[in-house]
């Protein structure tokens, strides 16, 4: 139970890929973090790619970063839609400032992007955004996690085992 006592926050919009949102949330609980599933705004669940649904347990505009270790941005198709909601970049934007851990993995580093957060940054994405995220100031990196400081960033879902593990590595050393 290495995370007894941290509080993490999993941000959730339609289209999030099922495993980056799921396993976080799981294996985060397993290691005994309270685990809060955070709406980009307004509605009560989420529908994934393949139409699994997830509930909101608190909205954007109803937390501050303050109130959390990490935040954890699932890919899919969901952070070009969570980044539509001010309140929800402005989470990831303080939780990033105050130096609370930030982890993104494939498509998620959209939400990096409009937080303006990786200016001199190493991070690593889906391939297909590799191009926003150095237009952003990211130094890309192609490996299954990149740990800059307080930033994770990983691929795709087949390098979830090392996300999860860096995450908690981080917040276990807090």
């Amino acid at each position: 139970m290495r995370l007894e006592g941290k509080r993490i926050a999993v941000l959730a919009e339609n289209m999030y890929q099922e495993m980056e949102l799921w396993v976080p949330y799981y294996r985060f609980k397993e290691e005994g973090a309270e685990v809060k599933v955070v709406g980009a705004g307004g509605a009560t669940s989420y529908t994934s790619k393949h139409g699994y649904p997830v509930t909101v347990d608190v909205q954007a505009d109803q937390v501050k970063a303050v109130e959390f270790d990490a935040i954890v941005v699932p890919g899919g198709y969901a952070p070009d839609m969570m980044r539509r909601h001010p309140a929800m970049v402005q989470l990831v934007r303080d939780a990033a400032q105050q130096g609370k851990v930030v982890a993104a993995i494939c498509h998620a580093g959209w939400m990096l992007v409009s937080a303006g957060i990786l200016k001199g940054r190493k991070a690593t994405s889906f391939f297909s955004i590799k191009d926003d995220l150095i237009a952003a100031g990211a130094d890309w990196k192609d490996a299954e996690v990149v740990v800059d400081g307080n930033l994770i960033t990983s691929r795709k879902p087949d390098d979830l085992p090392a996300f999860c593990r860096a995450i908690i590595q981080a917040l276990a050393k807090a």
